[in-house]
This record gives structure tokens, C-alpha cells and sequence, in this order.
């Protein structure tokens, strides 16, 4: 019940493995050990404190009946039997005994004290009352310091009670013995608490090793670092684990080379049959004779292979990128005169379809940048194809460049690419960029195109940033570095 409850509070639900897997075993140390030195101080308490009074107790009892049974019979005898008992009485260096009377006051002590004097404490007048031996355990109300009395009644033949033969003792020893081996008890305990900690330590740094090893493997096998391998090797069940994530990150990368390989090689053969649609249907178009009926086939057919031309082309760009053979040329350009001429040329497309750019150049001129032109005018028209699919409700894409400098240092050139469709879905955000991810998309496509934007992107160090427009609308923005 102590321990649920404990585990409720926030200090005893860490989230690491190590925190939580030491706080557990000194938690439970902790309770064993409370527990072992109250037992242990139970037993310590009870072998020096009842030892002593037992001790105390029989003789107490046995000199009484002693001395009831074989001394005087008159007070006066009593008294003169007291006074030399007390004489000769052996234990004085440790034991304090005194004779006292039915009153309570005492008549003779091997220490001297005051003739008359009342020793107050309890046990002396139940003992006369219960004519029985009582013991008191306290401070001494004369002197104050911890003491240990044993009082047993004298009784003589006819059963009166003549007086009270008392032992006291000082407790000072006793407690500091109880408080030494108690001390030691807790000293033992901590220290058994510090070998519990620095034992888990070890034991868990053990555990939490590989597992940071496979952790950071099946990290990078799920941004697609297929084929990485786990090379510390384990003699138990974490070992085992290790061999199954070897084995499946082995076999998803050959899995993923003959996808890869399966995708250039269909690239490659679709393209030659493409290029010779395209170009026999562009000279077709140049034929006078050609009726209209057929001259919009033809024109369906133009548009269409183009189209699959630049799919095909966007998967030779996705192989090379898995194969790591995707570069880029950098070189010093000026990325507003080349947005321009994208714009201008895409434009022109759009038109036909109904639909229109508006372009806002930035205020202040933009500095040169380092980049690839023909890279960064296929990033700029794969975003703006993806624009017009979504823009056709909004009937317009806006293009707008910035020069940002961001308190942190340095200064970048952002191209925003704005549609007014609907957006994406809040959950897909984070996931648009992903390789063949189409999400709840019905427009046709392969799902690639921001992959390959993205790559290219940062190659140049650059950003690709993808949000909702908080009046409706996808926003896109391209944030490349300023060459130094």
C-alpha cells in the first residue's frame, strides 16, 4: 500500500529506465533496512534493558526472602540487621542498595544519601501496597539521571511487610551501549544502501548500453538507414535481440536495393519509348492537315507523355538518391532572375488551365546565393505543380521572395509558394516529405516529388518548410543561405 502510493508521485515515475530502475531498488533497500534496524533496535532494546531488570529483579527478590526469613523479628533488630547488611554489602560499586521503610523514606544506603530521605519513585509503594516486587524504569526525581530500581517487600512470618529492601541502578552505560549498537545499525544500513546503489549502477549501465545501441539503430533504420548493423555482440537475451534487428535491417536493405534497382530499370526503359512519343507527337502537331478532332489527340497525347516523362525523370532523381548518386553543381547564381523565368514559363501553363501566379518580388534586392540552377528551377516547378493540383478552387497561386535575417546570425533568401486549396490534413503535415507518402490525396502522382525537392534543398544547406496558411491554402517556403 506505502510503496503504490509512492509510486503515484511524480519524484517516483521517472522516464528513464536507469532512474527508475535505481530509485525501485534503494526504495526497496530502504524498507528492508528500516526494517532490519527496527528489529534490530527492538532486540537490542529489549537484551540490555529486560536483561538488566530480570537481573536485578532476582535478586532483589532472593536477598529479601533472605533476609525476611533469617534476621530480626523487632525493628530495632531490622534496623541493626539493615545497617550491617549495608556494610557489608559487595556490589556497591555498581549497585546502589537501599532499606527503606513502610513510609517510603529511606533508613540506610550504601551511598550515603539522607537518612529520611524519599527515593519517589512508584515502585516503592506498589511494592509495599502488592507485597510483591515492582521495578521503575526513568529518571530519578532526587538526582534526575536515568535509573533502573527494583524494589521487593519484606515480609515477615506473620505476612506484615516491615519495610523495602531497593537496588537502583544508572542507566548511562546501558543507554549508550543501546545507542552504539543502534548507531552501528544505521551505519551498516547505509552502507548496505550505497553497495545496493552502486550495484544497480552497474547492473543497469549494462542494460541501458545496448539498449541505447539498438535504440539509435532502429532510429536510423526508420529514417530508412536500411542495412546498418549492431556490431557489439551479447551472450543473452538483449544479444539475441541485437541478432534479430542485425537480420531484419540486413534484409529490409536488400528488400529496398531491389526496389530501387527494380525502379531505375523501369525508369530507364520507359524513357527511349517517351522521348519518341514525345517527339513524333510534337511533329504531328506541325501538320497543317491534321483536323481539330485529331489535332486534340494528339495534344492529349503530348501532355500526357510529358507528364509521365517528368515521373520518370523524378524517379531516376529518388534512385539516385538512394544509391548516392544524386549531385548538385553549385555555382554562384542570382535566384530572383531564375524564379522569374520559371514563373514566366509556368505561368504560361497555368493560363491555359484557368489559372494565375501573382508574383511579389522582395522589397529589398536579394543577394547572391551559391546553388544549381537547373536543381533549384526543379524544386521551384515540381512546388508549383503541386500548387496548381490544390489551387483550382482558390483559382491562383501566389510567389512571393524575402531576405530574412534572424536574430541568431546569418541571412537567408526564402521563396513562399502559396495555394488557396484546402491544405493538408494537421496529421500529415509532418509526413509530406516522406518518399511515396500521398496521404488522403486523390490527385494522381507518385508521391516522390517532395522527396526529391527536399534532398535537393538540403544539399544547399537550405530548408523546405511546409504549413497551412491560417485562412486556408498550403504555404511552402524555401529557405536558402546567402553565400559569405
Amino acid at each position: 500500500m506505502f510503496l503504490s502510493k509512492l509510486k503515484n508521485l511524480k519524484l517516483f515515475r521517472p522516464r528513464s529506465l536507469k532512474r527508475r530502475w535505481v530509485l525501485t531498488s534503494v526504495l526497496i533497500t530502504v524498507v528492508i533496512a528500516f526494517m532490519g534496524v527496527a528489529a534490530w533496535s527492538i532486540a537490542i532494546y529489549s537484551y540490555y534493558y529486560s536483561g538488566v531488570s530480570a537481573a536485578l529483579e532476582a535478586k532483589a527478590k532472593t536477598s529479601a526472602d533472605f533476609f525476611s526469613s533469617y534476621i530480626a523479628m523487632t525493628y530495632a533488630e531490622y534496623y541493626q540487621s539493615a545497617f550491617q547488611y549495608t556494610e557489608r554489602f559487595e556490589e556497591r560499586d555498581v549497585l546502589e542498595l537501599q532499606f527503606i521503610d513502610t513510609n517510603g523514606r529511606v533508613l540506610v544506603s550504601t551511598y550515603g544519601i539522607t537518612a529520611g530521605t524519599k527515593p519517589g519513585t512508584a515502585d516503592i509503594a506498589e511494592a509495599i501496597a502488592s507485597k510483591t516486587t515492582r521495578t521503575f524504569r526513568g529518571r530519578s526525581p532526587v538526582t534526575g539521571e536515568r535509573i533502573l530500581s527494583v524494589s521487593s517487600p519484606m515480609i515477615y512470618s506473620n505476612g506484615q511487610v516491615v519495610g523495602v529492601m531497593r537496588y537502583v541502578s544508572g542507566l548511562k552505560a546501558v543507554d549508550k551501549a543501546v545507542s552504539t549498537n543502534i548507531l552501528m545499525a544505521l551505519l551498516v544500513a547505509g552502507a548496505v544502501i550505497v553497495i545496493v546503489v552502486l550495484l544497480s549502477l552497474y547492473f543497469i549501465r549494462g542494460i541501458i548500453k545496448p539498449i541505447r545501441e539498438v535504440t539509435d539503430m532502429t532510429k536510423h533504420i526508420a529514417e530508412g538507414g536500411f542495412g546498418g548493423q549492431i556490431s557489439v555482440k551479447y551472450d543473452d537475451e538483449i544479444g539475441a535481440m541485437v541478432d534479430t534487428i542485425n537480420e531484419m535491417s540486413m534484409r529490409l536493405s536488400q528488400g529496398e536495393k531491389m526496389k530501387t534497382e527494380f525502379i531505375s530499370s523501369v525508369s530507364h526503359e520507359l524513357r527511349t519509348p517517351l522521348t519518341a512519343i514525345t517527339g513524333w507527337s510534337e511533329t504531328i502537331l506541325y501538320d497543317e492537315r491534321l483536323s481539330v478532332e485529331s489535332r486534340n489527340g494528339v495534344g492529349i497525347i503530348l501532355k500526357e507523355s510529358r507528364r509521365l516523362t517528368n515521373m520518370v525523370e523524378g524517379l531516376l532523381d529518388f534512385t539516385r538518391i538512394e544509391d548516392g548518386r544524386f549531385f548538385v553543381n553549385i555555382a554562384p547564381m542570382d535566384l530572383e532572375e531564375s524564379l522569374e523565368e520559371t514563373i514566366m514559363t509556368y505561368g504560361e501553363i497555368l493560363r491555359i488551365e484557368g489559372l494565375r501566379i501573382d508574383y511579389e518580388p522582395s522589397e529589398e534586392p536579394l543577394p547572391e546565393i551559391r546553388g544549381d540552377v537547373e536543381r533549384l528551377k526543379q524544386v521551384i516547378l515540381n512546388i508549383l505543380d503541386n500548387a496548381a493540383k490544390y489551387a483550382k478552387e482558390g483559382g491562383r497561386v501566389v510567389v512571393r521572395t524575402e531576405l530574412e535575417k534572424p536574430p541568431e546570425g546569418g541571412e537567408f533568401v526564402a521563396v513562399v509558394i502559396r495555394d488557396f486549396g484546402p491544405g493538408v490534413p494537421e496529421d500529415e503535415l509532418d509526413k509530406v516529405k516522406m518518399k511515396f507518402y500521398k496521404g488522403s490525396s486523390k490527385e494522381r502522382g507518385s508521391g516522390i516529388g517532395l522527396a526529391v525537392c527536399d534532398e535537393i534543398v538540403r544539399l544547399h544547406n537550405g530548408t523546405l518548410g511546409i504549413a497551412n496558411a491560417p485562412d486556408g491554402g498550403l504555404v511552402v517556403t524555401i529557405r536558402l543561405p546567402v553565400s559569405a
